[in-house]
């Protein structure tokens, strides 16, 4: 398999992202990838003159060009044709490469999907999907988390089969338990989205949906997905990602406030870092944009060479599970009435 990177997206690129890709090079448990690398002359020389007992897996890509996050995602995409998000698209699309992993704009990300690799026949509208984990030591799945704004119910009934189809090849879950976010467990409570869409999502007989489930249950582990749209996907992950950081950082600043802190908290140490690594958006190997004719995997802005690293080894696991062909088929054999 053969994985494109944007070298130059992200807060951190371009060394953030070479570094990432290098350890996963060094990972024996990868050794059947390839990376296609598409960023700045300089930079890509100078990681293949530093890493050349790598360059056998390696196939580099100059460009000239960057997508910025203060650029419009659609007019830059359109016009930035050498840029290294572009070209990664376009290599998936000529069959050179099977999935593109990027930190870049999210929006220049979803622009690249839909113009260059396009939707799967009868995939309505794609969703990026986010896996987190949960109190019990497994995992959710949230989507859409901010690829549609805006959604008619049709398009949760669609979230619903591409995250059950996620769950049991990517994960090994069968039959997974998916639920609807909402503001109550009730069935009747929520706007006039969830309320048409509990109804059709509990009819549907492909599915194991268990019901409402508000916020708070994100991590409860009693669903394997959480279905919403992409404004109130978004604003939950972004809330859950702040939660956390503030947290943490309360305890680590409570612990070193005392001696008595400071002994405690070397005791709990390895404790604490555990849940700091379960908490760590680095861990969450990047968000997968479902829906499309190929592998995108979008990794945080603000990425370093740990998260790039489970990036690609999400990337990984997605060629592996042939997702795109898993989605395609209960795509079709799900009826979805018009909204």
């Amino acid at each position: 398999m053969r994985l494109a990177v944007d070298v130059m997206g992200g807060d951190h690129a371009p060394d953030a992202i070479l570094d990432g890709c290098k350890q996963f090079l060094e990972s024996d448990s990868f050794s059947d990838a390839e990376l296609l690398l598409f960023g700045e002359e300089a930079a890509l020389k100078r990681f293949a003159e530093e890493n050349t007992a790598l360059m056998n897996r390696v196939h580099t890509v100059a460009t000239t060009e960057v997508i910025g996050f203060d650029e419009s995602p659609t007019a830059a995409y359109k016009k930035k044709k050498d840029s290294s998000m572009v070209r990664a698209f376009e290599s998936v699309k000529a069959g050179e490469a099977d999935c593109v992993v990027s930190a870049g704009s999210t929006g220049a990300l979803l622009t690249g999907a839909t113009l260059t690799l396009r939707r799967q026949k009868g995939v309505k509208r794609p969703a990026i999907a986010t896996l987190l984990p949960t109190t019990t030591g497994g995992c959710v799945l949230l989507l859409d988390c901010g690829a549609n704004t805006d959604c008619k119910p049709g398009y949760l009934q669609q979230f619903a089969i591409m995250g059950k189809a996620y769950m049991e090849k990517v994960t090994g879950i069968e039959n997974p338990k998916i639920a609807l976010l909402s503001n109550g467990t009730e069935a009747e409570k929520g706007n006039a989205l969830t309320k048409e869409a509990h109804e059709r999502l509990s009819a549907m007989p492909d599915i194991q949906f268990v019901g409402n489930a508000e916020a708070r249950e994100l991590m409860s582990g009693n669903f394997d997905v959480l279905v919403c749209d992409g404004f109130d996907g978004n604003v939950l992950l972004k809330g859950f990602e702040g939660a956390a950081k503030v947290i943490l950082g309360l305890l680590k600043e409570s612990l070193y406030s005392s001696i008595r802190g400071k002994i405690g908290g070397l005791i709990a140490k390895p404790a604490f870092s555990t849940v700091r690594k379960k908490l760590d958006y680095k861990e969450y190997g990047g968000a997968p944009l479902l829906g499309v004719n190929g592998g995108v995997i979008k990794a945080h802005g603000s990425s370093d060479r740990r998260a790039i690293y489970n990036a690609l080894r999400q990337a990984h696991t997605w060629v592996k599970s042939d997702l795109v062909t898993a989605i395609g088929e209960s795509i079709s054999n799900t009826e979805i009435a018009e909204d």
